[in-house]
């Protein structure tokens, strides 16, 4: 990634949303130090749309804005936020950036999408980002170069204009006196809050998204049972997420008793060899995965940033785990078919998977492998 002289950390997407809104602040204060650039890499459009209100206040203040988003030329912005379009194949692709520059004060956020995430209360805010930050003009001032220089075939002629009219004023002024100081301590604040989330998610006091089932998972790390709202809220259904960014691996599963197999003697015994079929099914998870309950035989995996082979792999973990279960309670050889798809559509493409593992149930197919992204064709 592109260097300004501090080293990069990895942040969590959390982490990133409270350093972006800090600099967004700073830049709708009033105050005498203007003009003001801003320019803003937000990945997708949905990003952008949350905070639309506060990018039209700060092109309304008079702020040269520039709002990158991947895809096509982003339409319907605020009067006075120029627009670019950033292609799928390009680093900046990956970039969240928001950098403010002034000529007596600037602030600067630039981070790279991993595709990786950690544990945390929602798919998107676990997202992980090599990333530095900082309240420095000169460090702001090197990112509005670079990104002018990036972008500058892609703005009109007016905005390029602004922006090198900022850049001259910025030049010809000495930085602020005291910016390690303020900067020292807003780095104090972001770390303690950052830590006291972190906190608030490991003891299971943060939002609800964690269902009233319950899974052999659990004791091991591993959240327990999802249904079907918990995944909605964990995977971003019910809030703010975007198609194309990082790519999760789904594991559709179906367990089915044998035909002809005895019935369960009493509600006791029949809890016990459903437990006993969770914690089978479970068994392979990583803390950072996810296991929804969809009804008595059917679940869902998912398992965020892992290839379609190494999905694969764990859907043959999850063989081995319910067959042997023949060999221990509830000793009973259950037929187990599952469908495997890697995709970065949000909301995830759900009904696909099941509509696959029903395929593959029919057909005696052990794991189907559904066609990336579009999910429409299984296959053996």
């Amino acid at each position: 990634m592109p260097h300004s002289g501090r080293a990069p950390e990895i942040l969590t997407k959390r982490s990133l949303v409270a350093v972006s809104h800090a600099i967004e602040s700073a830049a709708l204060a009033t105050t005498e130090d203007g003009p003001l650039v801003l320019v803003a890499l937000f990945q997708r459009m949905p990003y952008f749309d949350r905070e639309r209100a506060v990018y039209e206040q700060i092109a309304a203040s008079g702020a040269v804005t520039v709002v990158g988003v991947v895809g096509q030329r982003p339409t319907g912005l605020p009067a006075g936020v120029h627009g670019v379009a950033l292609e799928e194949t390009e680093d900046l692709a990956r970039e969240w950036s928001v950098v403010a520059l002034t000529p007596r004060f600037g602030a600067a956020l630039v981070a790279y999408d991993r595709a990786e995430v950690e544990p945390a209360a929602t798919l998107e805010s676990g997202r992980l980002f090599d990333g530095r930050w900082g309240f420095r003009r000169d460090e702001a001032l090197h990112e509005v170069l670079r990104l002018r220089d990036r972008l500058a075939d892609r703005l009109p002629g007016a905005a390029r204009a602004a922006v090198d009219d900022v850049l001259a004023r910025v030049r010809d002024l000495p930085a602020t006196p005291g910016e390690a100081r303020g900067e020292a301590a807003l780095r104090l604040m972001f770390s303690r809050a950052g830590r006291a989330a972190r906190a608030r998610w490991t003891v299971g006091s943060g939002p609800g998204d964690r269902s009233r089932g319950t899974g052999a998972g659990a004791a091991e790390g591993v959240a327990p049972l999802l249904d079907e709202s918990g995944m909605r809220r964990w995977t971003g259904a019910d809030g703010i997420t975007a198609s194309g960014t990082l790519p999760v691996a789904l594991i559709g599963v179906r367990v089915d008793e044998p035909a002809g197999a005895p019935e369960r003697f009493g509600r006791r015994s029949a809890a016990r060899e459903a437990q006993a079929v969770i914690g089978a099914v479970t068994a392979p998870l990583r803390p950072v995965d996810r296991a929804v309950r969809l009804s008595d035989q059917e679940y869902l995996l998912i398992l965020p940033a892992l290839t379609e082979e190494q999905a694969v792999t764990v859907a043959g973990q999850l063989h081995e785990a319910v067959g042997g279960l023949a060999r221990s309670y509830p000793f009973v050889a259950f037929a187990v078919h599952a469908a495997v798809t890697v995709t970065a559509r949000r909301p995830l493409p759900v009904a696909d998977v099941r509509h696959a593992v029903g395929w593959a149930a029919r057909e005696g197919v052990p794991v189907a492998r559904l066609a990336p992204e579009t999910a429409e064709a299984p296959v053996g």
